[in-house]
């Protein structure tokens, strides 16, 4: 079982930046692929970013390639989604999800953080 707590989020002016952190509970953080998710008023939820259980490969959604970078401390079992050049179509609620290396689904998910970016 794995627990996800996802902090970090709030409120910005378009070109600013944000650090979100997704806390894990467990001793097997690094048997987990990590991802990111986010889902916009009145939209599905998109895949954002993911990183793998050693950190070694990161993976991202075209609109967030160059401004947004996946990072995990497997020694702190965090995740951490740094935002930069934020822009108002990047507004949502951000959620972390964990799936075990070798499966496809994200089977653990937190609850989320609102990230807001003005215009």
């Amino acid at each position: 079982q794995v627990q996800l707590v996802e902090s970090g989020g709030g409120l910005v002016q378009a070109g600013n930046s944000l650090r979100l952190s997704c806390a894990a509970s467990g001793r097997t953080f690094s048997s987990y692929s990590m991802a990111w998710f986010r889902q916009a008023p009145g939209k599905e939820r998109e895949f954002v970013a993911r990183i793998t259980g050693s950190g070694g490969s990161q993976y991202y959604t075209d609109s967030v390639k160059g401004r947004f970078t996946i990072s995990r401390d497997n020694a702190l079992n965090t995740m951490y989604l740094q935002m930069n050049s934020l822009k108002p179509e990047d507004t949502a609620v951000y959620y972390c999800a964990a799936r075990r290396t070798g499966t496809n689904d994200y089977t653990y998910w937190g609850q989320g953080t609102q990230v807001t970016v003005s215009s």
